[in-house]
């Protein structure tokens, strides 16, 4: 492996890491990112690039005098839980590896080049996925973001205070956003499609319109062993009738629904649950067909809590359209690198939240030879990782010296 990237992947790897499964818990604004930020800002002294610290908590290092129509590049730290060590680390480690690559060949750009890391990106702590960019472009508010609540009951307000981040500061940022003349972000793919191709490298065409629904059921808390079956209100059977609707609901729809996080109260062996409350995520090929799913499965949990008289309340916590990337770009990233396959995504990225806000924004894919991610399964080979590099480097010479 190239020595520059070797040793950016191998100083990063131990972060955050957990013994026991070999997943990643990098949660956003914990000891363990609060590490890898450090890292962050270790490695862009070690080159020279100054570092800076948006109000929004999202971390720059600039090769060149920050300033309008910058080339900027990178992803995010943060990860779910026991996530892959590749989703999100990787464009950045590859971001740092392709501005050795340049330096070393001599390359002299004439706009300015960032490495962006943006905080807390998957959403594990507080519930609302590329809070770092959606602050920024002011898709979320400085007020619901403050307010927002991890699962031991602090604020974000509270968190960011302590991690020294003024909280009364954060929000849409114009003064950081006009500084992006164009983002690439480089990321390992999410499924198979470079391994069904044979392609080490890939471009994104579009990201699927996703988001993020609570439901809460309410019932009775009362005893599992004395308590009739028809005297009870158990919120679990509802929650577990929701579950399998959301399986019907995407079956010969080009769509996904999934429950993958659920708090139960009081959470005990031997009770009848007083309230079970559970977070769906939903993708979909295009909008009309996600709202359609969305619909159908509340409609199955509000049926089934009729008839367990147990009560449903849907919330929406967050929507993302369908994204397009700018098409010349693409097109002209994906001929500069050996005409690389076009592919689209149902993963959600900070490369959306941009292009949605008007960003020229383009994405890299790389190879996964698994097509597992979120995952301590998740991976890519050595080879792919530099393939993934030398063509970040293309794209920003391209970029930043004309």
């Amino acid at each position: 492996m190239d020595s520059s990237f070797a040793a950016l992947w191998t100083s990063l790897l131990p972060i955050g890491r957990d013994r026991t499964t070999g997943g990643y818990r990098r949660f956003a604004w914990t000891d363990a990112d609060m590490a890898c930020r450090e890292w962050f800002r270790d490695q862009a002294a070690s080159r020279g690039l100054d570092v800076e610290q948006d109000r929004n908590g999202n971390l720059w290092a600039w090769w060149g005098s920050p300033g309008r129509d910058a080339v900027v590049t990178g992803s995010h730290l943060d990860s779910v839980p026991d996530g892959g060590a590749y989703d999100g680390p990787l464009g950045i480690v590859s971001a740092f590896a392709a501005i050795d690559v340049l330096r070393q060949r001599g390359v002299r750009p004439s706009l300015p080049i960032a490495v962006v890391a943006f905080s807390d990106e998957e959403g594990a702590r507080f519930g609302v996925a590329c809070v770092g960019s959606r602050l920024l472009t002011g898709q979320l508010s400085g007020e619901r973001a403050r307010a927002l609540r991890d699962a031991d009951g602090f604020t974000l307000a509270e968190t960011l205070t302590k991690a020294g981040v003024d909280h009364a500061a954060i929000g849409r940022d114009d003064d950081a956003l006009s500084r992006i003349g164009t983002f690439v972000e480089l990321h390992v793919e999410q499924g198979r499609g470079l391994v069904d191709l044979d392609r080490p490298v890939g471009v994104a065409t579009s990201i699927w319109p996703h988001g993020r629904w609570r439901f809460d059921f309410t019932g009775e808390a009362n005893h599992a062993g004395t308590t009739l079956p028809d005297d009870r209100r158990d919120p679990m059977l509802t929650f577990a009738s929701t579950v399998l609707a959301a399986r019907t609901a995407v079956e010969g729809n080009d769509a996904r629904a999934t429950f993958g996080r659920v708090l139960v109260d009081p959470n005990g062996t031997n009770a009848i649950p007083s309230a079970v409350t559970g977070w769906l995520d939903a993708r979909a090929r295009n909008e009309t067909t996600l709202d359609d799913v969305v619909a159908d499965i509340g409609a199955a949990a509000a049926a089934s809590g009729e008839s367990d008289r147990v009560g449903v309340a849907v919330t929406s916590e967050s929507y993302t359209t369908v994204t397009d990337f700018d098409p010349a770009l693409r097109d002209g990233i994906a001929t500069l690198i050996d005409h690389a396959p076009l592919l689209p995504t149902a993963a959600g990225h900070d490369a959306g939240i941009l292009a949605t806000a008007g960003v020229p924004t383009a994405m890299l894919f790389v190879r996964n030879p698994t097509g597992v991610s979120h995952s301590p399964a998740e991976h890519a080979e050595e080879a792919d990782c530099l393939a993934g590099t030398d063509a970040l480097a293309a794209v920003l010479a391209d970029l930043a010296c004309r």
